[in-house]
């Protein structure tokens, strides 16, 4: 595969979502989050990511040591700063770790990580990985000082969050401005050594758009709108129907 090919993580939090309606507080149940990442590996996914959030809403701590043991791509493990969730992430040795903000009120994640306030707490747990040999992310907001502290803090990528250039699709209204945001924070990303990946909110028809102004990026995170996509037409199509949308992107239209 060639290095400069864009990437697709699917995050199956929603398949344990599904689960969890059903079976909370089970030691089984359907649909498995597992049978879900598989089956977006063997439709050409090149990754997969879950989020262990603190209050278990849906993936379980069960369902993190299964995918370890079972996938054959990249596992991407979303967590927040806590103590707890770290220690286990340096047990469950995922390729990546991608720390996120969490508030328990939150449906889903909402708002970049605010690195400048706690440069800190993520430098810390930024060294811990690097002893582990587990790379790290960080989602953060476009914001250009944000930017700057992740470069600081020994992760060696950042996630973009896209949920604003995705809302802005959704009014009809400040999409330039926020694909510019994007692009400039991806660009700075570059500058201060960073790896770029992006997400959150992104669908097959507002990616276009966002793959045309937004340089640099190697990985995109998808859940909500794949998994939705495959209630109609299964996770192998709704996986290969992003994989085509994202065919012909090669590190975005300003690389060299």
């Amino acid at each position: 595969m060639p290095a400069s090919l864009l990437k697709l993580g699917v995050n199956i939090d929603h398949v344990a979502t599904l689960r969890e309606a059903r079976y909370r507080d089970r030691a089984h149940g359907e649909p498995d989050p597992v049978a879900a990442a598989l089956a977006c590996e063997a439709a050409g996914a090149h990754g997969i990511t879950a989020h262990l959030r603190e209050d278990r809403r849906h993936i379980l701590d069960r369902d993190v040591v299964a995918l370890r043991r079972s996938i054959r791509t990249r596992l991407n493990l979303e967590m927040a700063l806590a103590p707890e969730i770290v220690e286990i992430a340096v047990g469950v040795k995922p390729d990546i770790v991608c720390l996120v903000p969490e508030r328990r009120q939150e449906v889903t994640t909402e708002g970049g990580l605010d690195v400048v306030a706690q440069f800190e707490a993520v430098a810390s747990v930024c060294a811990r990985m690097r002893v582990a040999g587990i790379e790290v992310s960080l989602f953060i907001a476009p914001d250009l000082a944000q930017i700057e502290a992740a470069g600081r803090t020994g992760a060696q990528f950042i996630e973009l969050h896209t949920g604003a250039y995705a809302e802005r699709v959704q009014e009809g209204a400040g999409v330039e401005q926020e694909l510019q945001r994007l692009a400039a924070g991806a660009a700075l990303a570059r500058s201060v050594g960073l790896r770029v990946n992006a997400g959150h909110g992104l669908t097959v028809s507002n990616l276009p758009a966002l793959l045309a102004k937004v340089p640099h990026m190697e990985e995109l995170n998808i859940g909500h709108s794949l998994v939705s996509r495959a209630v109609f037409v299964g996770l192998p199509q709704s996986v290969k129907e992003f994989l085509e949308v994202m065919r012909d992107y090669r590190l975005g239209p300003s690389s060299s």
